[in-house]
């Protein structure tokens, strides 16, 4: 730290500086990311409550009423009216809340036991760091051949120290959305708490206009769910950090609460304790102004681009898509280049896109910042890799 602090002129020209080294949404450059340009209307909100926290909730009673009414409004996006929950930081807290809940809930009745935690192998790798956080065993499922949870195989791995299965609502490499109505009727038959990991595909697929929707029943309609994860930070165009948690029961959230003596409340059930009261008031604004229309407009507007991206892909020498993606995901291969390579050679053209692991492909994400004219410029870019290569 300086001695004497700077003028405000020249710490403003050393923050340009850096702000310069970032890469900018509205570019279209950025291909691989799940977040996207906050909505103004949603910036404007967010710093209109910049010095709330939640973490002290008596102090804001209007933010945390705010909360309270996007809770509700989450709820009956994925048809639970009367759901309990939170806004926090994103989609890994939401789901370190909703497995911490499991866990105690299962160590109620066997507290020997070795917790089992059953999964996709597809999951977020946010799980890996809660299998070691809360001392989990993890139990993999392997995915059948459209990239889904193997719905045939969970059954057969259930033991008695099975503590909660995972599902996905929109995989994070390919955008797939697990059979979670099959997966709930597993879990109620044999009594076992079930997440639902809706990080993207939650602000998603209750607003797809095709034929997709009538297939992926993925929300709290299917009775064997118990918490689902819903980033209003990706598809919702909120600011960072914006993600939420849903749980069917309000005895859920309670195993969380701990006593907050010296607060406004005398207990809290979020994983963090200062929590921003600007993400709930971002969220809520975006909420009411967008209206579920609005939200359809935009969420299939993404849809359209992802298919002409993939019909472009799938038109083109060298070029193979992995598959058909349920959500705004596209992943494909070339046959004359090594994927990591590949990368590479796009990111000379200033594109930054992603790999996925299994399968090892390019992984492109088509947030409403890209737009066709860019997607047309990436492709031109690729046309001229792959004559070379």
């Amino acid at each position: 730290m300086l001695n004497r602090g700077k003028k405000k002129e020249e710490v403003f020209e050393l923050l340009s500086e850096y702000k310069e080294m970032d890469l900018d949404y509205s570019s279209g450059k950025i291909l691989g990311s799940m977040c996207t340009k906050p909505d103004p209307i949603g910036l404007e909100a967010y710093k209109m409550f910049i010095e709330t926290n939640l973490g002290d909730s008596g102090l804001f009673q209007g933010t945390a009423l705010m909360e309270q009414e996007v809770i509700k409004s989450l709820g009956e996006l994925l048809h639970l009216p009367n759901a309990y929950g939170h806004i926090v930081t994103g989609g890994t807290e939401a789901n370190i809340m909703a497995i911490s809940a499991a866990k105690y809930i299962f160590n109620s009745k066997k507290s020997d036991a070795v917790p089992e935690i059953i999964l996709p192998v597809s999951a977020h790798f946010s799980f890996k760091k809660i299998i070691s956080m809360l001392s989990l065993k993890p139990v993999y499922v392997p995915l059948d051949e459209n990239y889904k949870m193997d719905v045939s195989k969970i059954e057969e791995l259930i033991t008695e120290h099975t503590m909660a299965i995972v599902a996905i609502a929109g995989t994070t490499e390919l955008g797939m959305v697990d059979n979670i109505e099959e997966i709930s009727e597993i879990a109620l038959r044999n009594d076992i708490y079930l997440h639902v990991d809706a990080a993207l595909g939650g602000f998603i697929i209750p607003f797809l206009e095709n034929k997709n929707n009538d297939n992926l029943n993925f929300d709290f309609t299917c009775e064997g769910v118990s918490s689902i994860t819903i980033d209003p930070h990706k598809m919702g165009l909120a600011p960072v950090p914006a993600g939420g948690i849903l749980f069917r029961h309000k005895c859920y959230l309670e195993k969380l609460a701990v006593k907050t003596p010296y607060l406004t409340r005398p207990k809290q059930t979020t994983i963090v304790g200062t929590r921003t009261g600007a993400a709930t008031a971002a969220t809520w604004t975006l909420l009411n102004y967008y209206g579920k229309e609005g939200y359809k407009k935009i969420v299939n507007e993404a849809m359209e681009l992802t298919d002409y991206t993939y019909n472009k892909l799938l038109d083109m020498e060298h070029i193979h898509p992995t598959c058909k993606s349920e959500l705004n995901l596209i992943s494909f291969t070339s046959d004359n280049y090594d994927v990591d390579v590949l990368k590479s050679e796009l990111l000379k053209y200033g594109w930054r896109v992603s790999v996925s692991e299994n399968p090892h492909a390019i992984r492109l994400v088509l947030m409403p910042h890209v737009k066709k004219e860019h997607i047309d410029n990436f492709l031109k870019n690729l046309e001229e890799l792959l004559k070379r290569g």
